[in-house]
């Protein structure tokens, strides 16, 4: 009679896939290599089938695949420092609890007088297990406090995916060559780079990077990389960014403009596509809508 097969151990470790915050699990045999968490394991330890893998794994940049790990660096998945959302030790309860709320995270870091200052993070589940459920007691937002890794951008995303898992720390702070903070990256964002986007409950309903409204006509996060912008629409965008150091969208519309262009403002390339800001700030492009001139509108 056979027996049930014994399912591979998930390569992140138990806390990965049933406990959010790095709870211990019991150690499991390694997986197969021919399987997709073998390759997953491999990847991340230079394992030996690692060549012959990347012979069949898709080769773009931008397509989720094991190979990323290898290949890309936290400065290419973190999060701008400008989009960061973090909190002074000085916060109180209240508006902290708001924070949480209005951005959904379980995670924000907590700084002494700026960002370039960290002293850590405060993960939500402590937060409601310490004041929520009707607690009371005195707020000190120090004794909540866990700790972040701190790495500098030119590291490889599979090591410090490895660092995550060994450390049980699911947020790491950019640091650049004068140790101030130039970004952040969660373990998420790493897991991402291998399987593709994690949608879960708290994600709004924007959703997608781009979403069409109408033919010839998109509404576009401006933080979209611009080579899956042109992939996304077919359009060529400007010859503008081939000369600068532009990756995305918003990094477009400011060279364009030469300045930081404001809601409202309209800003058009010299094929006539008109980049309409919809939101945004005195530091940056947030949202913009697309539209195609009518010589490139596709026939209906």
């Amino acid at each position: 009679m056979s027996s049930e097969p014994r399912l591979p151990a998930h390569p992140l470790g138990d806390d990965a896939a049933s406990a959010p915050d790095g709870a211990a699990g019991d150690e499991r045999d390694q997986p197969s290599s021919r399987s997709f968490f073998g390759r997953f394991f491999d990847a991340l330890t230079g394992g030996e089938d690692e060549p012959a893998q990347e012979e069949i794994l898709p080769q773009s940049s931008t397509a989720p695949s094991i190979i990323n790990l290898r290949r890309k660096r936290v400065e290419d998945v973190a999060v701008p420092k400008a989009e960061m959302v973090a909190a002074s030790e000085e916060i109180a309860l209240h508006d902290l609890v708001e924070l949480f709320r209005e951005h959904g995270f379980s995670r924000i870091p907590i700084y002494h007088d700026n960002l370039d200052s960290p002293l850590g993070m405060v993960h939500l589940k402590d937060l409601a297990l310490k004041h929520g459920f009707g607690a009371s007691g005195p707020f000190e937002i120090r004794t909540m406090l866990r700790e972040v890794l701190y790495v500098p951008p030119s590291m490889y995303i599979g090591v410090l995916l490895q660092q995550m898992q060994q450390r049980r720390i699911h947020m790491a702070l950019v640091i650049d060559e004068y140790g101030g903070v130039d970004g952040l990256v969660t373990i998420e964002d790493l897991i991402e780079q291998v399987i593709g986007q994690i949608e879960d409950e708290h994600d709004e309903a924007e959703g997608s990077m781009c979403v069409l409204e109408k033919p010839g006509q998109w509404l576009v996060q401006a933080r979209m990389p611009l080579d899956e912008l042109e992939e996304k629409t077919g359009f060529r965008l400007d010859d503008a960014s081939d000369e600068e150091d532009v990756d995305t969208l918003g990094g477009l519309i400011v060279v364009l403009a030469e300045r930081v262009p404001q809601r409202g403002e309209i800003v058009t390339n010299e094929a006539g596509i008109q980049f309409e800001v919809v939101e945004a700030d005195p530091r940056r492009i947030k949202r913009v809508r697309m539209r195609l001139p009518e010589e490139l509108m596709p026939e209906s």
